[in-house]
């Protein structure tokens, strides 16, 4: 018996415009004063960096321009910016928690 071959890893682009999947979203925590992602019977909790990327993220807008805004925002090099932002949302692609 053959294992299964595995899954590539999931590779976010520039041109992606990525949303949360059915059943998740980014909420405020009031009672714990934390950002969240909220997940069916469970949270997840969001650094103010994750915060940043998600509170842009609307299923429409293009990844490039996010970066753009976030780079403009902080005053940081777009390039690592970029870098950031494409492996944290590749990684809650992978996990599912996003859609492209």
């Amino acid at each position: 018996m053959s294992s299964p071959l595995p899954t590539p890893p999931v590779r976010v682009t520039e041109d992606d415009c990525p949303g949360f999947s059915r059943g998740y979203r980014l909420q405020h925590d009031r009672v714990r004063e934390q950002w969240v992602i909220q997940a069916p019977e469970r949270a997840l909790l969001a650094d103010p960096i994750a915060v940043a990327i998600l509170q842009e993220l609307d299923g429409q807008t293009r990844l490039g321009t996010v970066i753009d805004r976030l780079a403009a925002r902080y005053e940081a090099p777009r390039e690592q910016i970029a870098t950031d932002v494409l492996a944290l949302l590749s990684e809650l692609t992978e996990k599912r928690i996003l859609r492209l």
